[in-house]
C-alpha cells in the first residue's frame, strides 16, 4: 500500500494461542469475534481537487460504521520512525467548516493539522481504533530490523506514535492505538528479522500502553514471503491484513480482474478465495484474516473484443481511478460480470475497466462474514463516493446475518452477464 491514489490527465481523456520462547512470552489482545471493518485514511487527502477531511468520516456516516483507522502513512526512513508530512499531520490550519469539533484552529495553536483532527474524532466517537501505518523503502525495513538497530528504531516508533512526542513541545498521547507494519516486503535472508521486529515492537507497546494493537499488511500470497514462519508471527500480531488487489494491473499488457474473490477459470487461478485459504495453511487463525477490499479500478485501451475484452491484450493505463469517479465512466459502457465471482468489468469495444462496485462488495463482505474472517480492510476511504455508499455496503454485509449466504446463492450462476445502461 505505498502508492498514493491520485487520477491523471490520461484517465479523464478516457472518460473518467501464545508465542513462547525460552525467556519471554508476547502475545497480542484477545481478538473480537465481531468481523472489523478497518479503512486506510489517505494522508495526501488535502492534495485532492476536493480535500478529504477527517471531518468527512462524519459527513459521511463512516465513523459509524468503521471500527479502525489505519492512518497511512508515518515514514521509516534514517533508522527510526518519523512524520512523513509534518506540513498535513501538524501545520495545516482547519477552518471551523472543514473542522470536527466546528471550531477553527486558533492562530497561537501549535497542534494542528490530520493529528489534531484524529484527536477531536476519537472524543466524539471513543470506540474507534486509530493505527499509524509505517511505510517505506523495504532497504530502510531490513536494515532497522537487524539484531543492532531494532530495539532504537522501535523505540523511535514508540515515542512518537504512542507516547505523542510528535514534535518539539507537542505530546499528544492517547490519539493512535498501535502500528500497521507495511512492510514490502521482507525477503528470506529478513525471515528471522521480521519475526523479532514483531516482538520488539509487541514487547514495547505493551510496556507503555496494554491493548496496543498491531496489524501487518501482506501480499495476496505467503509465498512472497519466502522463510517467513506466519506461525510463530500470527500470535504475535492482532491482525494480518491481506492485500487482496492488484491481481491484475497496468503492470500486464493483457487486461484482467482487479481483485476477484474466486477463481474465475483453470486458466487464472488467483483469486482471494486462494490467497485467505493460503495463509490459513501457513499457520494464521481465520479470525485474525482481514479480506483487503479496493474502492479504484484500472484500465486498458486498444483492447482486443473478443471476451468482453477480458483477458484480452490492450494498451494499459498507468493511473488508477477511484470508484467515486468510475461511476460516471460507467454510464457510457456495457457492465459485465463474472457470475461466480460477482466481479465486474466495463468494456465499450476499445477500453475496459476493472473494479469494484456495491455488488461486488457486498458479495465479498458477505464471504468474510460467513467464514469467520477477522474482517476486511478498505483501500483506501478517499476512493467511495461522498455518502459512503461501498463502506455502507460492506458495514451491512459483514453485520447483517441474512447476508451471510448471499455468495452461496451464486455459486453455480453461470459465468458470465452482460448489462447495459
Amino acid at each position: 500500500m505505498t502508492k498514493a491514489k491520485h487520477v491523471g490527465p490520461l484517465l479523464i481523456a478516457l472518460l473518467l494461542v501464545p508465542w513462547f520462547s525460552p525467556d519471554c512470552a508476547f502475545s497480542s489482545v484477545p481478538h473480537s469475534r465481531t468481523p472489523l471493518l478497518v479503512g486506510y485514511f489517505p494522508q495526501w487527502g488535502l492534495d485532492f481537487a476536493q480535500p478529504y477531511y477527517v471531518k468527512s468520516l462524519i459527513t459521511n456516516g463512516a465513523v459509524r460504521r468503521l471500527d479502525q483507522i489505519n492512518y497511512a502513512q508515518a515514514s521509516v526512513r534514517g533508522g527510526r520512525c518519523s512524520l512523513a508530512n509534518p506540513s498535513a499531520d501538524l501545520n495545516t490550519r482547519f477552518t471551523r467548516q472543514n473542522s470536527v469539533s466546528g471550531k477553527p484552529d486558533g492562530s497561537r495553536s501549535r497542534f494542528r493539522g490530520y493529528f489534531h483532527q484524529l484527536q477531536e474524532l476519537k472524543r466524539q466517537y471513543p470506540h474507534i481504533k486509530i493505527l499509524i501505518s509505517l511505510e517505506g523503502d523495504p532497504r530502510d525495513f531490513a536494515k532497522d530490523a537487524q539484531v543492532e538497530n531494532r530495539t532504537a528504531f522501535v523505540a523511535s516508533c514508540v515515542d512518537i506514535f504512542l507516547r505523542g512526542h510528535f514534535s518539539h513541545g507537542i505530546r499528544k498521547p492517547g490519539i493512535f492505538d498501535g502500528f500497521d507494519i507495511d512492510w514490502e516486503s521482507p525477503q528470506e535472508k529478513d525471515a528471522g528479522n521480521f519475526r523479532a521486529l514483531l516482538q520488539e515492537f509487541r514487547r514495547q507497546m505493551n510496556a507503555v500502553r496494554s491493548g496496543s494493537l498491531l496489524s501487518i499488511a501482506v501480499p495476496e500470497s505467503p509465498k512472497t514471503l519466502s522463510g517467513t514462519n506466519f506461525a510463530a508471527i500470527a500470535p504475535l500480531v492482532d491482525e494480518v491484513g491481506v492485500m487482496n488487489y492488484d491481481y491484475a494491473g497496468p503492470w500486464s499488457p493483457t487486461t484482467g480482474l482487479l481483485a476477484p474473490l474466486f477463481s474465475p477459470d483453470p486458466q487464472h487461478p488467483d483469486s482471494i478465495e486462494n490467497s485467505i485459504a493460503s495463509y490459513e495453511a501457513a499457520g494464521v487463525p481465520r479470525e485474525k484474516l482481514l479480506m483487503g477490499l479496493p474502492f479504484y479500478g484500472y484500465s486498458w485501451t486498444d483492447v482486443e473484443v473478443a471476451n468482453g475484452g477480458l483477458f484480452q491484450s490492450g494498451r494499459p493505463i498507468e493511473e488508477d481511478c477511484p470508484y467515486n469517479q468510475l461511476q460516471s465512466v460507467a454510464a457510457n459502457f456495457a457492465i459485465y460480470r463474472d457470475e461466480r465471482s460477482q466481479a465486474p468489468w466495463l468494456f465499450d469495444g476499445r477500453t475496459f475497466w476493472t473494479y469494484e462496485d456495491p455488488i461486488s462488495v457486498r458479495f465479498k463482505a458477505s464471504y468474510a462474514s460467513d467464514q469467520h474472517l477477522g474482517g476486511v480492510m478498505i483501500w483506501e476511504l478517499s476512493d467511495d463516493t461522498a455518502d459512503a455508499e461501498l463502506l455502507g455496503i460492506a458495514y451491512k454485509s459483514l453485520h447483517d446475518p441474512l447476508e451471510e449466504n448471499v455468495f452461496k446463492q451464486r455459486s453455480l450462476a453461470p459465468r458470465v452477464r452482460v448489462q447495459f445502461p
